[in-house]
């Protein structure tokens, strides 16, 4: 397998740097994998059908990360934090829960590295879990389609509980699944929900600066490592000697 390399800016003071990690817990969207082309593909469809004016690719990007209702009020008002017609958003999530149904697949992609980092991951011996705030109906379709489900011991989506990042919850039932202690855990992110909820969980967090962050600055974050290719996301045994790692690990 050709060598991959790639540079993990990890903070030296992080209290995970001496960490044995068992189990590595992965965000989905944004983290693993580009899925903006078609989640905006199902959106635009959703308006133009409630008459509305379609939104650009890049619109989308700024506001999917906590879950496809918030993304459909955002899509509907145009803010951030705005509340659209309650009749009017359950309208347009059966228009957009069937477009997506039927094209969740035709251009999202995995970001470079994903596949062989998670396989050689597995073969080191690393257990895994997927925690995604996307409702179940499209997360395990998703990750089939990629060919990544295998992967993955525990998949908990968006509406597998009754929470969702940034809340704890759905962290914490991952540990009590798999018998893990946080101590032994390490989450990879994109977003402040990554980051809330592994804080508040206890479980030192890895934070990709690629993804679906809504334009935050995570830098100030007391985040174990920030990556900027996955390639270069630390397996994380033995980090923390350095401020910057040229990782060997993956090869």
């Amino acid at each position: 397998m050709t060598t991959a390399f790639g540079v993990a800016r990890v903070n030296i003071e992080s209290s995970a740097a001496d960490r044995t990690v068992e189990l590595i817990i992965f965000d989905l969207d944004g983290t693993l994998v580009d899925s903006v082309p078609d989640l905006a593909q199902a959106v635009n469809h959703m308006l133009v059908v409630q008459g509305k004016d379609r939104v650009s690719e890049l619109a989308v990007r700024q506001w999917v990360g906590n879950g496809a209702l918030r993304l459909l009020k955002r899509a509907l008002t145009g803010t951030m934090d705005g509340e659209p017609n309650a009749q009017l958003l359950e309208a347009s999530r059966g228009i957009f829960f069937d477009a997506y149904s039927k094209h969740l697949c035709d251009r999202s992609r995995l970001y470079p590295g994903v596949a062989q980092v998670l396989s050689q991951l597995q073969a080191d011996g690393y257990r895994m879990a997927c925690v995604t705030n996307k409702p179940a109906a499209f997360t395990l379709p998703l990750l089939r389609a990629l060919h990544i489900d295998g992967y993955f011991e525990k998949v908990v989506s968006g509406d597998s509980l009754a929470v969702k990042k940034p809340d704890p919850g759905p962290l914490l039932a991952v540990l009590e699944s798999l018998a893990v202690s946080a101590e032994r855990t390490m989450m990879v992110g994109d977003s402040i929900s990554d980051y809330r909820a592994a804080q508040a969980s206890g479980i030192a967090v890895i934070l990709v600066t690629y993804g679906y962050h809504q334009g935050m600055d995570l830098q100030p974050l007391a985040v174990h490592a920030l990556v900027d290719d996955f390639t270069a996301l630390p397996t994380p045994l033995g980090v923390g000697a350095s401020a910057e790692i040229k990782l060997s690990k993956f090869r």
